[in-house]
C-alpha cells in the first residue's frame, strides 16, 4: 500500500470541501469508491490525479449530489450534501460549479450571453443583478466582447472559457474542472491558466496533464482504486517516480518537475 503523506489539514471553519468515508457502488455492483477522505480549504487549488477507472468522476459527481446513496458524508462550505433536502441541494449545486471536459455539453443557448445567464436566471435573478453577473463572469474570462455571438461560432478554447463563465456567474465556492487543458492549443492553454490563477475561488482540477497540475496546483491528490493513495505538495508528488509509475501517471519527455514547481 502506498505511503499517504497528508498535507496539513485545513481547519473545519475554512474548508470548502470536506469528504469523510465516502464509499459508493453502482447499481450493477461495481464498487467505485472504498472510503475517500479529502479536505480542501477555501482558496486552495488542488489537482485530482489518477488512472482511468480510479473513481475520480464518481467522486466529483458526489460533490453536488448527482450521485448519492453510498456511505460517508460530503460537506461543501459546511453544508451537507443531502439529496433529500431539496433546498440544501439547490444551494450545493450553486456552490459547486463543474466545468465539463467538452464545453459543448454546457453551451446550448443561441448566444454566449444567454448561456451565461441561464444558471443565475434559474435561481430567480432578473434585471440589473442578472446583467451584472453575466458581465462580470465574461469579463473574468476575457470573453465580454463575444457576449452576443453564438457559442458555436467560437473556437474550442473560447468555448471552454465561456463554459467557465457559465459556472462563475453562479458565484460558486468550488470550481471543479474536468481535464481543462485537453484539446487546447498552446496559446489557449496559457490563457486559461492565467484565468484560473486569477480566480478567488477554490479549485479542484481533475487532470492527467501533470505539467498543468504542476503549473496551477500547489497540492495534488492521487485517487486510485477508489481510495486516496497520496496527498502531497505537487512538487514532491511529481518527483516520486515510483509513485507515479504505480498509478500509471507519466510525465512528458523532458519535463522536470523540480524546475517547473517552485
Amino acid at each position: 500500500m502506498d505511503d499517504v503523506m497528508i498535507v496539513e489539514e485545513p481547519s473545519p471553519e475554512v474548508r470548502s470541501l470536506d469528504v469523510q468515508g465516502l464509499a459508493y457502488a453502482y447499481p450493477d455492483g461495481t464498487q467505485a469508491l472504498f472510503g475517500v477522505d479529502l479536505a480542501i480549504g477555501r482558496g486552495e487549488r488542488v489537482a485530482l490525479l489518477g488512472p482511468n477507472g480510479a473513481g475520480k468522476t464518481t467522486l466529483v459527481l458526489h460533490l453536488n449530489g448527482i450521485l448519492h446513496g453510498g456511505m460517508g458524508e460530503v460537506r461543501v462550505g459546511g453544508l451537507a450534501v443531502d439529496p433529500k433536502d431539496k433546498k440544501a441541494l439547490r444551494e450545493i449545486r450553486r456552490r459547486v460549479g463543474i466545468v465539463f471536459q467538452d464545453p459543448d455539453d454546457q453551451l446550448f443557448m443561441p448566444t454566449v450571453r444567454e448561456d451565461v445567464a441561464f444558471g443565475p436566471a434559474n435561481l430567480g435573478l432578473r434585471g440589473a443583478e442578472l446583467d451584472r453577473r453575466v458581465r462580470d463572469a465574461l469579463a473574468r474570462v476575457g470573453m465580454l466582447d463575444v457576449a452576443d455571438r453564438p457559442p458555436q461560432h467560437l473556437s474550442f478554447g473560447q468555448r471552454r472559457r465561456v463554459a467557465v463563465a457559465t459556472v462563475l456567474a453562479m458565484e460558486p465556492e468550488i470550481l471543479v474542472l474536468d481535464e481543462p487543458s485537453s484539446n487546447l492549443d498552446p496559446a489557449s492553454r496559457r490563457e486559461l491558466a492565467e484565468i484560473l490563477r486569477s480566480l478567488d475561488v477554490t479549485v479542484l482540477m481533475v487532470t492527467h496533464d501533470l505539467p498543468y497540475a504542476a503549473e496551477l496546483c500547489p497540492r495534488s491528490v492521487i485517487l486510485s482504486g477508489g481510495v486516496v493513495t497520496a496527498d502531497r505538495p505537487t512538487r514532491d508528488l511529481l518527483l516520486d517516480a515510483g509513485l507515479l509509475a504505480a498509478h500509471r501517471l507519466e510525465l512528458p519527455f523532458g519535463f522536470d518537475p523540480a524546475a517547473a514547481v517552485r
